[in-house]
């Protein structure tokens, strides 16, 4: 899964790494070591033919589903077709840009964190799908979720789910508004950037808490 992740760069860095010099930006959100649910984060999309980055809340349940279905911030790769996320496949596909995401390990009580990043310490697109219209009742109505697929390889060792990272070219193919759903579950399923390109080390249990932020958090604790 992906409970916290680290988008320590602006919305303006991200969108340029992809070649969205001219993007619509209504993002309010500072760069954050700690990004946890129930925060509003930069969302990259496309939307009527235009390239945007919105603020959107880490959270998202469908309005009808109140009662039915509990409040979520991740979305199985495998579950993308079915009722329940079919829409936000075809109109709701965004990216989240970040440095590297968070896992535990460990006993409850004992969890020891982890910061999970690319070798080359290159940006991570995640793949992201949301509500981005208005909420009437409940701020997850209009939220996101991060879209992840069963670990492999080593990073098993860390957690068994993982968030679906692209590289920059397959990021803006995933927002193409011209891809069907079919084709983006495709894409997602197939191009994921896979386990060889991440590195992991310890971290303090400082990022346990929502709201602490800055770079030390980030960096790795001696074994």
């Amino acid at each position: 899964m992906c409970g916290r992740f680290d988008q320590s760069q602006t919305a303006r860095f991200y969108a340029n790494l992809i070649g969205w010099t001219d993007a619509v930006f209504d993002s309010e959100s500072a760069p954050t070591t700690n990004a946890a649910p129930g925060t509003y984060r930069p969302v990259m999309h496309v939307q009527d033919g235009e390239e945007r980055v919105d603020d959107v809340f880490w959270s998202y349940r469908a309005k009808w589903a109140e009662g039915k279905v509990p409040i979520t911030i991740n979305a199985r790769l495998d579950k993308l077709g079915n009722r329940y996320w079919s829409r936000l496949v075809k109109n709701g596909r965004g990216i989240v840009p970040a440095e590297g995401w968070y896992e535990w390990t460990g006993e409850k009580g004992h969890k020891q964190p982890w910061h999970i990043h690319r070798k080359d310490h290159g940006a991570l697109f995640m793949v992201a799908l949301a509500n981005f219209g208005s909420f009437e009742e409940n701020r997850a109505e209009a939220g996101f979720v991060i879209v992840t697929d069963d670990a492999s390889g080593g990073m098993l060792d860390i957690h068994d789910r993982r968030p679906v990272v692209l590289t920059a070219e397959d990021a803006r193919l995933w927002m193409d508004p011209g891809l069907s759903p079919q084709q983006a579950i495709e894409l997602a399923r197939h191009a994921a950037v896979g386990p060889d390109a991440f590195e992991w080390h310890k971290v303090s249990t400082a990022v346990n808490r929502a709201g602490a932020d800055g770079p030390q958090i980030t960096l790795p604790l001696d074994d």
